[in-house]
C-alpha cells in the first residue's frame, strides 16, 4: 500500500498556475525574434465538469414527440435543450454520462449502447471530456438479474463491463467502476441483485472484479473507486482495496450538500484524510441546493420525499454564495484534480431538490453566474498580446491547460504544463 502523504492546501491556488518559456518557431524552424504573438486559453487541464444527462436527448437527434404520433421531433424542446447546451459547454469541460445498468439494458440484450455512443461524441467533438457512471453499482441495476443465480449475476456482470468499457473506448476512458461499495453488501431498501454478489464476495473482492475487468478491457482506463460515505468506512475499505493489490487509479468522493453546505473546515478535514493515500481526489457529485435545506434529522437523504421543492431568491443567493466557497476550498487543495457539479438545471434533479445552476425557465441562477466568472475569468488566461525577445522566446503564465498561440496570421496549439516548449508555425 502507498505510504501515507501530507498535501498543505493553499488558499492562494499558486499551485494551479505555471509560467513557461515558450520558443515561437518560424516555418523554416528558426527562432522568430522581436514578433507579435497571441495566447489563447482553450481549456483546463483541471476537470471543471458537470453531468451531462440533460443534453443525451439533444444529442441524440433531438427529443421524442411531445403528442402521441406526432411527426419528427418536439421543436420547442429541442430548442430548450440548444439553449441549455450553449451555457453548459460555456462553463464546463468534464461530462459524466449515465450507465444505470437497470435503464441503460432494462431489457437482457437490448442495451442502449448507440444512444450513449451519440452522447459521447457529441461532447467529444465539442473538446468535453467524458466520464461513464458507473460500472457496477447494486441501485438502479437491471431487474433481470433477480432471475439469475449469485454466479450467473457475476458472469454478466463481468461481461456488461467489458462490453461497455470496449465499446466506449476512445470516447469514454474514464468510468466510476464502482459505485458506493460500503453500503453495497448491506443495502436493505430493495432486493437486487448486485448486492447479493457482493454479499457473497465481500466488498473487496467485488471492487477488484469491477477494476480488473475494466482494466482488461481498456489498460490505458482510468477508474475510480467512488462513494458517498465518507466516514472511516470508506478509509477502511480503501486501505483494504489497496493492500489486496488492486489498482485504483483516482479516489471519487461524493459531496451532496443537501442538508447545507459543510463549510471549509469540515471540506478541508475530509480532503486531508482521503489525500494521505496518495491518490488523486476527484469530487465526483457536487450539489448545494437553492430552496429549503433538507432537515438534519434525516439519515438517509432517500427518505426526504416532497411533492414541491421550489428554488427561492434567497436560497438563489445562498447557494451561489456558497458554491463560490466551496470551490476555492476545493481548488485549494492540491490533490483535488476534478470538480463535477451534479445538475445543470433542477428540472429531473435528484430527489426533486433545487440543486441545479439554471432555473426551469432556462435563466441562469446566481450561482451559475458565479462559477462562469471564476472559471472562464478569474481562472482564465484571456488572449493577451505579447512580443517575442530577440531569441523567439516568451513567458506564459496560467493555469495548466490547452492553449493556442498565433503569429503572422498562423495557429498552433499550446499545452502549457510548466515546461519550456517549442511551437512551429507552419
Amino acid at each position: 500500500m502507498r505510504a501515507p502523504v501530507t498535501v498543505s492546501p493553499d488558499p492562494s491556488l499558486s499551485h494551479r498556475t505555471l509560467r513557461s518559456t515558450v520558443t515561437v518557431l518560424g516555418p523554416d524552424g528558426q527562432p522568430l525574434p522581436q514578433t507579435e504573438v497571441t495566447v489563447t486559453q482553450h481549456r483546463h487541464a483541471f476537470g471543471f465538469g458537470n453531468i451531462g444527462f440533460d443534453l443525451v436527448d439533444l444529442a441524440d437527434g433531438g427529443p421524442a414527440p411531445s403528442a402521441a404520433g406526432a411527426p419528427g421531433h418536439d421543436a420547442a424542446r429541442t430548442a430548450e435543450l440548444e439553449h441549455l447546451a450553449l451555457l453548459w459547454l460555456d462553463v464546463f469541460s468534464t461530462a459524466t454520462l449515465p450507465f444505470y445498468w437497470g435503464t441503460f439494458e432494462p431489457v437482457r440484450g437490448r442495451p442502449a449502447t448507440g444512444r450513449l455512443l451519440r452522447a459521447a461524441q457529441w461532447f467529444v467533438d465539442r473538446g468535453v471530456t467524458v466520464k461513464g457512471h458507473p460500472l457496477l453499482w447494486h441501485t438502479v441495476t437491471a431487474p433481470w438479474l433477480l432471475e439469475l443465480s449469485t454466479s450467473e449475476i457475476e458472469q454478466v456482470q463481468r461481461e456488461r463491463i467489458r462490453r461497455e468499457v470496449t465499446d466506449f473506448a476512445g470516447l469514454i476512458d474514464t468510468w466510476d467502476a464502482i459505485n458506493e461499495a460500503v453500503i453495497m453488501p448491506v443495502f436493505d431498501k430493495e432486493d437486487n441483485g448486485i448486492t447479493r454478489l457482493c454479499r457473497e464476495k465481500g466488498r473487496i473482492e467485488t471492487v477488484r472484479l469491477a477494476f480488473e475487468e475494466a482494466r482488461a478491457a481498456n489498460p490505458d482506463a482510468t477508474l475510480l473507486l467512488n462513494d458517498f460515505d465518507l466516514s472511516t468506512a470508506y478509509e477502511c475499505l480503501l486501505e483494504g482495496v489497496l493492500e489486496a493489490g488492486v489498482q485504483v487509479d483516482v479516489l471519487g468522493l461524493q459531496s451532496h450538500m443537501h442538508q447545507g453546505y459543510w463549510g471549509e473546515e469540515k471540506t478541508l478535514a475530509i480532503l486531508e484524510r482521503f489525500s494521505r493515500y496518495g491518490l488523486p481526489l476527484h469530487l465526483t457529485e457536487s450539489t448545494l441546493l437553492s430552496g429549503e435545506l433538507m432537515p438534519p434529522e434525516i439519515e438517509d437523504l432517500n427518505d426526504h420525499q416532497v411533492d414541491h421543492w421550489p428554488s427561492t431568491p434567497a436560497g438563489e443567493e445562498r447557494q451561489a454564495q456558497e458554491i463560490e466557497r466551496h470551490y476555492r476550498t476545493l481548488l485549494s487543495h492540491p490533490s483535488v484534480e476534478s470538480i463535477t457539479y451534479w445538475g445543470i438545471t433542477d428540472d429531473g434533479a435528484w430527489l426533486g431538490a433545487p440543486a441545479g445552476l439554471v432555473r426551469q425557465d432556462g435563466t441562469p441562477k446566481p450561482a451559475y453566474e458565479v462559477l462562469r466568472r471564476l472559471i472562464k475569468d478569474e481562472w482564465w488566461f484571456s488572449p493577451t498580446p505579447l512580443r517575442t525577445d530577440d531569441a523567439g522566446r516568451v513567458t506564459v503564465s496560467g493555469w495548466r491547460g490547452d492553449y493556442e498561440v498565433s503569429a503572422r496570421g498562423e495557429f498552433v496549439p499550446l499545452v502549457l504544463d510548466g515546461e519550456p516548449q517549442q511551437v512551429q508555425l507552419p
